[in-house]
């Protein structure tokens, strides 16, 4: 039935309803990505307390089942060994501020955050404190953001004038 009507719709009606339609999302998306943003960033804020807490439930529920975390020193941790890295002590967060901090929606339930942030934490192998460049991934499942992946790259410090 639906068939049989869409040919005799007059295409100058097509293209005013494909307009009109375009128009509301265009106005509606930033809507919600304000409010998707605001929650990845309430999210986030708790993945990194929890990190610098070393605390291993709140981790645990921040983390995705599948994380792949790959640090800037090229060693890769899943969600289990991350957890075990943190929750012992072998490395401790000190300082996770960031120098700029943005998020993108490629497709439904996946956001990307990149940016630059400075991290200082403590390791057996010394004090690392650099400015990192990163590329992040969120995930939604059953209806939470959770952290899905990292991948960052060590910046040269800033020339001295």
């Amino acid at each position: 039935m639906i068939a049989r009507l869409v040919p005799r719709i007059p295409s100058g009606v097509v293209a005013a309803l494909l307009a009109v339609a375009a128009t509301t999302a265009a106005i509606a998306a930033p809507a919600d990505d304000a409010a998707r943003i605001a929650a990845l960033r309430s999210a986030d804020d708790a993945r990194v307390a929890a990190m610098k807490a070393a605390h291993r439930e709140r981790l645990s529920e921040a983390f995705s089942d599948d994380l792949h975390y790959a640090h800037s020193s090229g060693t890769v941790d899943t969600k289990s060994s991350f957890l075990e890295v943190l929750a012992s002590g072998r490395t401790k967060y000190l300082a996770y501020e960031y120098v700029d901090r943005t998020f993108t929606f490629p497709s439904p339930g996946i956001a990307l955050m990149t940016g630059r942030a400075r991290i200082r934490a403590e390791s057996p192998s010394g004090t690392m404190d650099n400015v990192l460049s990163f590329l992040a991934v969120w995930r939604e499942e059953q209806g939470r953001w959770r952290f899905l992946a990292w991948q960052s790259c060590r910046l040269p410090p800033a020339a001295k004038p």
